[in-house]
């Protein structure tokens, strides 16, 4: 007779631990990898203003749409070989991006490399539960392997930035390429595979229907900045995102495995979690991404200078990652909700309000330091209110719809910043060119260069002696509008921390003080126990 993992399941040992920690710290070392090169990438290839959005978004995507059914691949095969095929699609993604001579081929290198994150995301989580059923080895697993992830958050920049400090930029995606496979031998020599099958299924129509809803809602947002919204094709893309929609919505309602229980958004506290979460993770990613464009686009940081400002945002929740536990048992997770929220918008607008040239570290270290507080608080409170709210058996199921809605709105705070940012900074320079007192000739190749790339094409391109003109009135626009992104961003955190405040008064999360805290996340309950699409996610995600 077989004996499932939750009949037996496998006790967690030191070679699996460490596995699974080198798996999330490699994958989420590709998330913020290309943030300080970006101005090098785009003087390199020559990218448009809509292009540099991909970039970001062609990683985080994959993950968004394919995380929840991963988790079920892994409980029906087996996590071991999804953290192997995770690490040689890391790899493989990785080396395609180092070599690229096009955009086109770098950002297919980052869809590949970014498939490897989300199978590794929720296989390396569940190998860590399925191992530990008592709820002090399983919280004491958990925390190690939050600290790889903010290790890997933390290290990405400065790996990219020292690398193309010294040389071409494209070597920066050399460790990684050697990470994957290292991850992928460890993984196979070390790992204790775990598989849960017991009422699990693919759920194929939801999974087409989400992937087509948020690829034409990207390229709608990203390509109708430059090519207008009014554009047949643009229209077109959004009315396919909202058809896709819904029908996600009525093959969810269908399926007898839905990847989304669609009737957790019947509890007005749930939904309002899951809508806190896609504002902040679209605040946060969104000002992550102004920040790149700023220093290395517009104001051509050195790389390494560049990557600092980042790496100090991760190294925040490093340090916090030992003292949230405490802090959420002593205070509300809703208290800590809002304060992390009103943290994030106040780091945001401070961002937005810096002169144009502030851009060394000291000057821009207040706001650095609210943004990183403020993105660990609201990120660990979130997911303790959101799966408070529901019944425990539906726990994992929670936290791994909050984990999508998340993932989506870090997908989209790329898109929707630089349609904002880079569309308005466009916008203006061509209204400034049309006043500028320039010769006819002039003025029509500055045109030229804005309608084709952008104004960040303009503040870059070489145009001889007519540079020393455009360039500064491009920066001009730019710094206009990446401050006016960075507000949106802040709007959006806002908005979030008044839905915290409004919808969720009356909750009385399982996380309050007092209240068992460990049990609201899924860290007591052993999985076979709990509804999942993917395993609880209580500590900070990609």
């Amino acid at each position: 007779m077989n004996h499932s993992a939750a009949e037996d399941p496998p006790s967690l040992g030191l070679g699996t631990l460490i596995a699974a920690c080198l798996a999330i710290s490699v994958a989420q070392i590709g998330i913020p990898l290309s943030s300080p090169i970006i101005g090098e990438i785009q003087r390199d290839l020559g990218a448009s203003a809509a292009a540099l959005a991909w970039i970001p978004a062609a990683f985080i995507l994959p993950t968004a749409i394919l995380e929840l059914n991963f988790g079920v691949l892994g409980d029906l095969f087996g996590r071991k070989r999804l953290l192997v095929l995770g690490g040689l699609l890391i790899t493989v993604g990785s080396l395609v991006v180092a070599t690229s001579g096009t955009l086109t081929q770098l950002i297919a290198g980052q869809a590949v490399a970014g498939l490897g994150a989300a199978a590794i995301f929720p296989s390396s989580l569940a190998v860590i539960v399925a191992g530990t059923p008592e709820p002090a080895a399983r919280a004491r697993a958990l925390s190690y392997w939050a600290v790889s992830l903010a290790f890997g958050a933390m290290i990405a920049p400065l790996i990219s930035g020292f690398i193309a400090e010294h040389t071409d930029w494209h070597w920066a995606f050399a460790p990684l390429t050697v990470l994957g496979l290292v991850t992928a031998a460890v993984n196979l020599r070390w790992i204790t595979d775990s598989r849960e099958p017991a009422g699990r299924g693919l759920d194929w129509p939801g999974q087409v229907t989400i992937a087509v809803a948020l690829l034409a809602l990207l390229y709608a947002v990203i390509e109708g900045a430059v090519d207008g919204y009014t554009a047949p094709h643009i229209v077109l893309a959004f009315v396919l995102s909202l058809a896709a929609l819904v029908g996600f919505f009525i093959a969810e309602r269908r399926s007898r495995t839905p990847m989304l229980r669609l009737e957790l958004f019947r509890n007005p506290s749930f939904a309002a979690a899951a809508a806190i979460g896609l504002l902040a993770m679209f605040g946060f990613i969104g000002t992550a991404y102004a920040l790149s464009i700023k220093l290395e686009a517009v104001h051509h940081l050195s790389p390494l200078n560049a990557a600092l400002p980042f790496a100090l945002i991760q190294a925040i929740p490093l340090l916090l990652t030992p003292v949230l536990p405490r802090l959420l048992q002593r205070v509300h997770p809703r208290v800590l909700l809002v304060g992390g929220l009103l943290s994030l918008a106040t780091g945001e607008v401070w961002m937005a309000l810096l002169p144009g040239d502030a851009t060394d570290l000291a000057a821009m270290a207040g706001s650095i330091l609210l943004l990183g507080v403020g993105f660990i608080t609201m990120f660990s409170a979130l997911t303790a209110v959101a799966v408070g709210t529901v019944d425990i058996r539906h726990a994992g199921m929670a936290s791994a719809v909050t984990s999508l809605v998340r993932e989506t709105g870090q997908a989209l705070g790329p898109a929707i910043v630089s349609a904002v940012a880079l569309g308005t900074a466009s916008s203006a320079l061509a209204a400034k060119l049309g006043a500028a007192k320039l010769p006819a000739e002039a003025v029509g190749v500055a045109q030229g260069v804005n309608a084709e790339g952008g104004a960040i094409a303009v503040a870059n391109a070489d145009l001889g002696e007519l540079s020393r003109t455009l360039a500064p009135l491009a920066r001009e626009t730019l710094e206009a509008g990446l401050d006016l992104g960075l507000y949106l961003c802040a709007g959006a955190s806002l908005l979030a921390a008044f839905i915290a405040v409004l919808a969720l008064r009356h909750t009385t999360a399982a996380n309050a003080p007092g209240s068992g805290g460990r049990e609201a996340v899924g860290l007591s309950t052993p999985p076979q126990d709990i509804d999942s699409a993917a395993p609880a996610q209580a500590l900070p995600s990609h």
